[in-house]
């Protein structure tokens, strides 16, 4: 089945031909590790990991390279170093690990290297300051880089087809963008490839002196020496780049520029994700509606629930997080879960394969699930659920929740609420509705009465002692 994707360089839908079917080779950017991800950091893992799926269902696990960097060298980490006296090594290594075990929790597979090495397929951009360095000495002698004060730069008008990926002008580039002002620079756009570093920063020696990498340089030399390298024809190319749209520029742009200067091919196929919103406002701080993956698995909301809502809407358009997304997505996930129970699995329908070769049309790969579970093929439903990722996360949601019987806290609700309304002394009846909340009980009050259901994190032993 031929896998199309929506390449960013060309704007349009494409046939997925690999370099070599043998070694299908993508990379994407990966986190800062400083803190904690945030739920939007976990939509282009989500996403290139329901590709990375496709991929290997494709081509054999054994056939696909999946490489993810983490960027464990930046002046967030060192402002958070600074701020907690912890040392900056500490700092990544918890964040890192952090990264990790929120991401399993929303069933992404780790990348690897053909199927096997996992931590080789996870660079951190530390163990790759000499590729760096060498990768800058090159721009540098080819006359697309220059030194200056202490810094290496890129001359970004040294590369004619700068801006080519976001359909920018430079001046729209320079009118749109935070430009670092300095005097230093020959153009106010050429980027920074190497900076000095004081004694309480991170450093390496370099021609240029005891320094640090830029970011930009950081995935160009690590997505080359992982997987350009291995170019069948040498010419230093691979097959997909991925990340968030967010990224297109300044950090896409300026890794396809110091690349093709380097006399590197670069990714073939470039694609990028929409951002996400939470009941449809821009996720922030001020407004209250900033949280992160852990937060959401920390309140109860199961990691196959996130996915799922996640994958309810196409990759390249913008997200829409909801609380009644949530609960749908609960809802129909326990029904699945129950109706799937111990069955032996079955192929992939090749419906639900269709729907993702599509251009990661995942929306419609549910559409055909729903199709499955309400036909009763409960083999191709618990396949399709697999396909999907629904099935590797370490804990999945109690499938009988829907039949556990509360009728008794039903009775006892409606007694201490006919109570409250005679003495208006409503304490008790707040209280005991906290404690089926805390419980995991979803309660509804109306004038017909309560209605107690299992949600999120229902557990029952918390209902001891409260009749």
């Amino acid at each position: 089945m031929t896998i199309k994707l929506h390449n960013t360089a060309t704007r349009r839908k494409e046939d997925f031909v690999p370099l070599d079917k043998d070694d299908v080779r993508m990379y994407v950017c990966g986190p800062t590790v400083y803190d904690r991800a945030h739920l939007g950091n976990a939509r282009p893992v989500i996403v290139f990991d329901t590709l990375y799926r496709l991929l290997r269902h494709t081509y054999g696990e054994d056939h696909v390279t999946y490489v993810r960097n983490f960027t464990d060298v930046d002046d967030k980490i060192n402002a958070r170093a600074a701020e907690s006296g912890r040392s900056i090594g500490e700092i990544t290594a918890e964040t890192t690990q952090w990264y990790l075990d929120d991401m399993a929790a929303v069933g992404a597979l780790q990348p690897s290297i053909k199927g096997t090495d996992h931590e080789r397929a996870m660079p951190r951009a530390t163990q790759w300051i000499a590729p760096m360095i060498a990768m800058i000495e090159d721009l540098i002698a080819k006359g697309h880089a220059y030194e200056a004060d202490g810094h290496a730069l890129f001359a970004v008008e040294s590369y004619k087809n700068y801006g080519a990926l976001s359909g920018r002008s430079v001046d729209d580039m320079i009118a749109g963008a935070r430009v670092e002002v300095a005097p230093y620079k020959r153009n106010p756009m050429d980027f920074v490839l190497w900076k000095p570093s004081t004694d309480d920063q991170p450093g390496w020696d370099s021609p240029w002196g005891r320094g640090r990498p830029g970011w930009h340089i950081e995935c160009s030399a690590m997505a080359y020496e992982l997987l350009g390298k291995n170019d069948p024809e040498g010419l230093g190319r691979f097959d997909i780049h991925g990340g968030g749209n967010d990224l297109q520029f300044p950090h896409h742009e300026n890794e396809i520029a110091q690349s093709k200067c380097a006399g590197h091919g670069f990714a073939n196929y470039w694609l990028h994700n929409e951002m996400l919103q939470v009941e449809g406002k821009k996720m922030s701080k001020s407004l209250g509606n900033f949280f992160t993956v852990r937060d959401l698995l920390d309140q109860g909301v199961p990691g196959e629930v996130i996915r799922f809502v996640m994958l309810g809407t196409h990759y390249r358009k913008p997200m829409d997080w909801t609380e009644a997304k949530r609960q749908e997505a609960e809802k129909t996930l326990r029904k699945w879960y129950g109706q799937i129970g111990d069955v032996n699995i079955g192929g992939v329908p090749s419906a639900v394969i269709a729907a993702v070769s599509d251009d990661l049309n995942t929306s419609g790969a549910i559409a055909e699930l729903h199709k499955l579970s309400s036909s009763g093929d409960v083999a191709g439903l618990k396949a399709g659920m697999g396909f999907l990722g629904f099935l590797d996360m370490q804990t999945r949601l109690d499938a009988a929740g829907d039949d556990v019987d509360l009728s008794v806290y039903v009775e006892h609700f409606d007694a201490v609420r006919a109570e409250a309304m005679e003495t208006k002394d409503f304490g008790p009846l707040d209280a005991l509705k906290t404690q089926l909340t805390d419980a995991g009980v979803e309660v509804k009050m109306s004038k017909e009465g309560v209605s107690l259901t299992p949600a999120v994190g229902f557990d029952a032993e918390k209902l001891q002692g409260l009749l």
